[in-house]
């Protein structure tokens, strides 16, 4: 079963907050947090470990402001050179353009405590919002997110409890759909090719929901590649080539996302296999840069503009209505799209 919820505070931690769970003064507090003064280590650590444990986040412009609260939306990403988030961004931006706030982007690059040193960052400057990607997060990071006492908006992925509102998709639900249509069209020797995980928490879903749809087939993968490396053309060439190398009697490459699918499609073209009679290919993202291929790319759309716009949305509502949470849950459906790498039924 699971633990109940936290339940976010109304307001912002404040130093009194972390003076209470220290039991030292809130002078005290501001020393630690300031480093400066003349405090014993022992108190040092007791302060910084209650502030981390509350997820605080020292405010840089308190009395400064009277709303304490800085017109910017906090954007938190993965990736900067994988084409989804500059989607997001734009659906992102065209929602807030015409608004006092303005986004401000952080790159995690899928680590857990990048991601923690960002956030912290962002929220030290009291934005008027966070809009950050994935469910997954350390303890700390969704301490702070708990506590900061503004509207929090977690994106892309719906399989899972958020600490506020949510907007995405369920790769679950992709993954077991894409199954059933390769299934369908009667491939039955299938491998999976996988980038940066078990860090990409959404890849891992699409992979779960697809084997899962599989196994209900009757049927297992064949042989798969899991590794840490970009999302390229060239990595997508040289994994297909050595996937069919090592399984020659595979019919259906699975690839996590639409650019190493791409690679996989020009290796065939150039080696001259049967795409889709002898060898089917599918993607996941719904890249537009890639219709320029001689072959469209079997691929699912996973709503990115669309994410970014209606997570903008609720953070503009929210700062117009005064509020410090929505809890709103979205959740939009992709489409899939065949193109020419999967056998027609």
């Amino acid at each position: 079963m699971t633990a109940p919820q936290p339940e976010r505070p109304r307001r912002p931690l404040t130093l009194r907050d972390v003076s209470e769970a220290s039991g030292v003064s809130e002078m005290t507090v501001s020393r630690v947090l300031r480093q400066r003064g003349d405090v014993s280590e022992a108190t040092r650590e007791r302060v910084l470990e209650s502030a981390r444990r509350l997820g605080y986040v020292p405010n840089k412009i308190a009395g400064a402001l009277a709303s304490q609260r800085v017109n910017l939306v906090g954007v938190i990403i993965p990736s900067l050179s994988n084409m989804v988030f500059p989607e997001v961004m734009t659906g992102i931006s065209s929602v807030l353009e015409d608004s006092p706030l303005q986004p401000v982007v952080g790159v995690t690059h899928y680590s857990r405590e990048q991601e923690e040193r960002v956030l912290y960052e962002m929220l030290s400057w009291r934005p008027s919002g966070v809009i950050i990607a994935g469910l997954e997060h350390s303890d700390a990071a969704r301490a702070m997110l708990l506590n900061a006492g503004i509207p929090v908006v977690e994106i892309m992925d719906v399989d899972g409890e958020p600490v506020d509102a949510m907007v995405g998709i369920s790769h679950r639900r992709a993954g077991v759909e894409m199954a059933r249509a390769i299934v369908k069209a009667g491939y039955r020797r299938i491998g999976f090719m996988g980038t940066k995980m078990p860090m990409d928490h959404r890849a891992r879903k699409r992979f779960e929901g697809f084997t899962d749809a599989l196994a209900k087939s009757g049927l297992e993968i064949a042989d798969q590649e899991f590794y840490s490396g970009g999302s390229g053309l060239a990595k997508g060439r040289e994994l297909t080539e050595a996937m069919l190398a090592r399984t020659p009697d595979l019919d259906f490459l699975y690839y996590s996302n639409d650019m190493i699918a791409a690679g996989g499609l020009i290796y065939c073209m150039e080696k001259g296999i049967d795409v889709p009679g002898r060898l089917g290919l599918a993607g996941f993202n719904g890249i537009e840069l890639l219709d320029g291929l001689p072959r469209r790319l079997t691929t699912m759309d996973a709503c990115r503009r669309e994410i970014g716009c209606k997570a903008a949305e609720i953070i503009l509502r929210c700062s117009e209505d005064d509020s410090n949470s929505s809890g709103e849950r979205i959740e939009l459906r992709p489409t899939l799209q065949i193109g020419d790498t999967l056998k027609r039924g």
